[in-house]
């Protein structure tokens, strides 16, 4: 089992950058495919970006490619999503979720923080 904190959200202006952590306590970190999700106020909870928990693959949505990094340090047992370039619809709750030996990104996430928000003002 892995516990799971995020930080890093805030308010901030369309075109600045917010680097997102998300912290895990527990198992070995090292073992987890990492997703973050969003959900904006009454749409749908959406996978942004994910890495596989052997780094070799990545994942973005079409609407963060080319603005969203996601990273993985396995020695600080630490996830980041970098955001750069925010625009207003970026705004939304942000959650980073793990799975053990997921194979893919959308494997299906047992673990999950409890979410941070960004704010994005025009």
């Amino acid at each position: 089992q892995v516990q799971l904190v995020e930080s890093g959200g805030g308010l901030v202006q369309a075109g600045d950058s917010l680097r997102l952590s998300c912290a895990a306590s527990g198992r070995t970190f090292a073992l987890y495919t990492v997703g973050w999700f969003r959900q904006a106020p009454g749409k749908e909870r959406v996978l942004v970006a994910a890495i596989t928990w052997s780094g070799a693959n990545t994942y973005y949505a079409d609407s963060v490619k080319g603005r969203f990094t996601i990273s993985k340090d396995n020695a600080k047992m630490t996830a980041y999503l970098q955001m750069n370039s925010l625009k207003p619809e970026d705004t939304a709750v942000y959650s980073c979720a793990a799975e053990r030996l997921g194979s893919s990104s959308n494997t299906n996430y047992n673990y999950w923080g409890q979410g941070t928000q960004v704010t994005v003002s025009s």
